[in-house]
């Protein structure tokens, strides 16, 4: 594989970020994650943290060097993570859990396929212009029918999914999308799509290597938002770019020229404690078990 990536963070008018990132690869895969805690619950930088070390930690065991069923590991990487927040909370008897939204991305034999849940996003964006993004889990982007709607005004911006819900999160796994050589894929939260509009987003990344285009927007996103500018983190990569790969700054990352049982991350704790049982092996084992024989039992009671 070759591909450029770039990566950044920055606090908005809030007291603390709560966003966390990373991406991890093997010889012949790639993971892009990101999340995005949600304030009006409490610890959503721990929410985020755990999230991304959980997929991460089941990416590791997986891929040697590819994910057999990448569909069945984005799906029980989000179950997992969910698993792990909901028991952190309760273990610890929180009478409201961590939460947070999770966007998650696996390429591999030059596909991508990805999987997310709440309003962070991923854009497609190949020959200057958006292919695909996903759609949130939002009254804005999802209203319900006619034959259902209240006469109450409500937040249509408002999520009605996300990770460490006490209920089963709604999330989507998309079909694998053939990459071609240039193909850019962004990873935000809404402290990037929010303030801006879509047609900047993607000029802005169809136009300047990743290196360039996620710093030049995160910048303008906290300008735009002012004073009270919701958190920003991007993640993006450009797909196979022979020119990429001979700038220092820009991220290159060639995978051809490491061995099998290499696995490369940049995921880590981002300023916070990690919590004890984040990315114990037993505990990740434990919940996928758990995930499993709930799935099982599910289907038992099909006719």
């Amino acid at each position: 594989m070759k591909f450029s990536v770039f990566q950044l963070s920055r606090r908005g008018g809030r007291d603390k970020n709560e966003d966390r990132v990373g991406y991890c690869y093997t010889r012949e895969a790639a993971l892009l994650v990101l999340a995005d805690g949600m304030g009006g619950h409490p610890e959503g930088e721990v929410a985020a943290q755990m999230a991304l070390q959980t997929v991460s930690a089941l990416f590791q065991k997986d891929a040697r060097p590819l994910v057999r069923d990448v569909p069945h590991f984005l799906s029980n990487a989000l179950l997992a993570a969910h698993h792990h927040i909901v028991r952190y909370a309760d273990t610890r008897q929180m009478s409201d859990s961590p939460r947070t939204t999770l966007v998650v991305a696996l390429i591999q034999q030059g596909r991508a396929t990805w999987a997310h849940c709440g309003d962070s996003r991923l854009y497609l964006v190949r020959d200057g212009a958006l292919l695909t993004r996903t759609l949130d889990h939002s009254l804005a982007e999802r209203p319900p029918s006619l034959a259902v709607q209240s006469m109450e005004p409500v937040n249509r911006n408002v999520l009605f999914t996300c990770i460490g819900t006490p209920g089963r999160p709604n999330f989507d796994v998309s079909e694998p999308v053939a990459l071609h050589e240039g193909d850019k894929l962004m990873l935000c939260s809404d402290g990037l799509w929010g303030p801006l509009e879509e047609r900047l987003l993607v000029n802005e990344l169809a136009s300047q290597p990743v290196s360039e285009a996620v710093p030049s927007l995160v910048s303008q996103a906290l300008k735009a938002g002012g004073r009270y500018a919701d958190n920003t983190t991007v993640l993006a990569m450009e797909w196979e770019t022979p020119h990429a790969l001979n700038t220092p700054s820009g991220g290159a990352v060639h995978t051809d020229g490491i061995s099998e049982d290499v696995f490369a991350s940049t995921i880590m704790s981002s300023g916070i404690e990690v919590v004890e049982d984040g990315l114990d092996n037993e505990a990740i084992e434990r919940a996928i078990a758990e995930i499993n024989e709930a799935i099982r039992r599910s289907s038992a009671k099909k006719p």
